[in-house]
């Protein structure tokens, strides 16, 4: 299973980034192009039922989180999730900015994902975030936020690893937002296999009447109706 740095960052550069952020500033997710091939993504699947990759299993029962499980990498991560998280920083990293300043936040990161996860270590939060999920009949994941510590990446990606109808029935992705003195909004989407869903960790930016405000938001997974729905997931910082 090999994915170079720089077919990572070709994979990456066919998604139209631009368009991507218009939708994410309209919806707080959006689609990008084929990240993963289907045999890297079988592959990628295959390793969940390896202990070895992996520094814990959280069973979502045991916590109330839902239903199912997913596992954290170690920081020995998988050739194709450390490539398309280093592709997909630098791609990211101008929304990112520019909801900071539409927000008046601080905006931390540099332009180098190893310096921001040195910061990130530096602070407390040096464990690996990166997520191999795994659901079967019946499974589900509740509507939370992936915020480990105080400092935080704005953004996230979900690939598919099973295709959507054949090897699982459900699991659609939601997101849900807050929206202040009305109901919430929520959206439902059928990920395709191989291709990512870029979409907002904790909030975006919304315009009002006094300018720019923070629209909080939450996203998790349908009940899951047959089959078997795995995905991965990446994370731009690192747990506390």
């Amino acid at each position: 299973m090999s994915l170079t740095p720089a077919e990572a960052r070709h994979r990456a550069a066919r998604t139209d980034w631009a368009a991507l952020a218009a939708e994410l500033d309209e919806q707080g997710s959006a689609p990008t192009e084929a990240l993963l091939t289907p045999a890297e993504c079988a592959a990628l699947a295959a390793l969940y039922d390896r202990p070895e990759p992996f520094r814990t299993t959280v069973d979502l029962a045991r916590h109330r989180f839902g239903s199912g499980e997913y596992r954290y990498f170690t920081h020995d991560l998988p050739a194709p999730v450390a490539a398309l998280r280093a592709a997909l920083y630098p791609r990211l990293l101008p929304v990112a900015r520019d909801w900071a300043a539409r927000l008046d936040r601080p905006a931390p990161w540099p332009d180098s994902l190893d310096e921001w996860l040195e910061r990130c270590h530096a602070a407390g939060q040096d464990r690996s975030a990166q997520i191999l999920l795994s659901y079967g009949p019946g499974d589900w994941n509740a509507l939370h936020r992936d915020v480990f510590g105080e400092l935080v990446f704005p953004l996230q990606v979900v690939i598919a690893l099973d295709v959507y109808g054949r090897d699982h029935t459900g699991g659609e992705f939601l997101m849900v937002e807050q929206r202040p003195r009305a109901q919430s909004r929520g959206t439902a989407t059928a990920l395709r296999q191989g291709h990512g869903l870029v979409f907002t960790t904790r909030d975006r930016p919304v315009r009002g009447r006094r300018g720019w405000s923070a629209g909080a938001m939450r996203h998790g997974v349908s009940t899951v109706r047959s089959g078997r729905r795995r995905t991965l997931g990446l994370v731009f910082h690192d747990a506390a």
